[in-house]
């Protein structure tokens, strides 16, 4: 498909005062020089995020927790209570990042993960119905969360807090990241 580009400058008060448009490989935009808004920014996306390396040429799925390897790079959690806890692959449903920081060039794959704000994460019930407002952290479910139970075990492992509960089984929750 080719590139396609428009450049729209308005006048109404309704309308934005610029409008751009661009459909085809590459940014949307570039600007080289400081940038200064004076009124807010609104992005459409949920969470920030940042591009780490991650430990294996495989894709990881959005929504499964990641956890810091040994070389520095990210893979993914496989046990209870892992306080190398350090995200959630971003993207997962509805909820796709709203900034993603980090775009540097690496000779290992790079994906971003969820640090702040709300991302779909999954999470494991098996362990013990998760709640609204529950904290979370890593499961022995490779990928997945579990209510973090043992506030003492919980100390530099939890991801965040559920915003929505999953009384059994498997599934794809919101939460809202915040590690601790």
């Amino acid at each position: 498909m080719p590139s396609v580009s428009r450049l729209q400058l308005n006048t109404d008060s309704g309308s934005p005062a610029l409008y751009a448009e661009h459909r085809g490989p590459g940014p949307a935009g570039f600007f080289k020089g400081n940038v200064i808004v004076t009124g807010d920014v609104t992005l459409t996306g949920a969470d920030c995020a940042e591009q780490f390396e991650m430990g294996s040429a495989a894709a990881v799925d959005p929504g499964t927790v990641m956890v810091i390897d040994d070389d520095g790079a990210l893979r993914t959690s496989a046990r209870a209570y892992d306080n190398r806890v350090a995200g959630v692959i971003a993207g997962a449903g509805n909820l796709k990042p709203g900034i993603i920081l980090g775009n540097q060039p690496s000779r290992r794959p790079m994906q971003p993960v969820a640090l702040v704000g709300r991302v779909y994460c999954k999470a494991d019930a098996e362990y013990g119905a998760i709640s609204v407002g529950d904290l979370l952290t890593t499961s022995p479910t490779t990928g997945h969360a579990l209510r973090a139970g043992d506030r003492e075990k919980a100390f530099g492992s939890v991801l965040g807090k559920a915003l929505r509960g999953l009384p059994a089984g498997k599934g794809l929750i919101p939460v809202l990241i915040a590690l601790q």
